[in-house]
């Protein structure tokens, strides 16, 4: 699909030419993991559309979603939208599996769930999956039965901040990829551990009820973002941005 850069410099490009931009595993911060966010939002900023980001979607932002799993260690998502959203394996392909590959990342990425209280039905697709390695971010003591992916447990609770530790001393991850929900995109915010942010804007304007990005409280201090990348999709009239946090 041919899409039009508008910022830094004006280009044609494609989607797979602006996502072979993104190495974040050869430059991570110091003690843990860089962290991008990937979401979808309206023009009017809401994250879903019938209680789903997919219909929001277009199919340059489903590309992106599927290339920028390609380019990081580990896939970061919140209980609730795992559950929304019915996660399955998260490359695809046996195509992405070797364009991971042959960037020297392993064919598939850690998936890292963050729920609290481990309120997760082992039905779903993800824990099913036999090749996905899955690590679980909980306060619960608990285990999950019946799950036929490697699944390992972090009893780290809601922090954060020892989470992405983690995660790179225990398991050498140096980019992960967070798909949200708003909660947790909030909380990342807040412990200062964002480091991009890919948002795709769709040509929708919904009004009514529903969460934004970030939900939540107001953040004790504002996060300031510069604009890395713009491309407009001309066919779908979406907006395709990238945004690095500054200060």
């Amino acid at each position: 699909m041919q899409i039009e850069q508008l910022h830094p410099a004006r280009r044609a490009t494609t989607v797979a030419d602006l996502v072979a931009a993104v190495r974040p595993w050869e430059a991570p911060p110091a003690g843990r993991p860089w962290i991008g966010l990937n979401m979808v939002a309206s023009l009017d900023g809401k994250a879903t559309l019938g209680g789903l980001s997919g219909g929001l979607s277009g199919d340059a932002d489903r590309e992106l979603f599927h290339l920028l799993r390609t380019r990081v260690d580990a896939v970061m998502v919140g209980a609730g939208t795992l559950r929304a959203e019915r996660y399955g394996r998260l490359v695809k392909s046996a195509e992405l599996r070797a364009a991971r590959e042959r960037e020297g990342l392993a064919p598939d990425p850690w998936a890292v769930i963050v729920s609290a209280r481990l309120d997760l039905p082992a039905d779903l697709p993800l824990l099913a999956a036999e090749d996905q390695r899955v690590i679980i971010a909980t306060a619960s003591p608990r285990e999950l039965d019946g799950v036929r992916a490697h699944v390992e447990y972090l009893r780290v609770g809601d922090d954060l901040p020892v989470l992405a530790a983690l995660l790179r001393e225990r398991y050498g991850i140096r980019a992960v990829l967070c798909e949200g929900g708003p909660t947790l995109n909030a909380h990342l915010f807040a412990a200062r551990l964002v480091d991009e942010l890919f948002l795709t804007l769709s040509p929708l304007v919904l009004a009514g009820e529903g969460p934004t990005i970030v939900a939540g409280r107001p953040l004790a201090q504002e996060a300031r973002l510069e604009p890395l990348a713009v491309s407009l999709v001309p066919s779908e009239g979406a907006l395709l941005t990238r945004w690095r946090v500054v200060g």
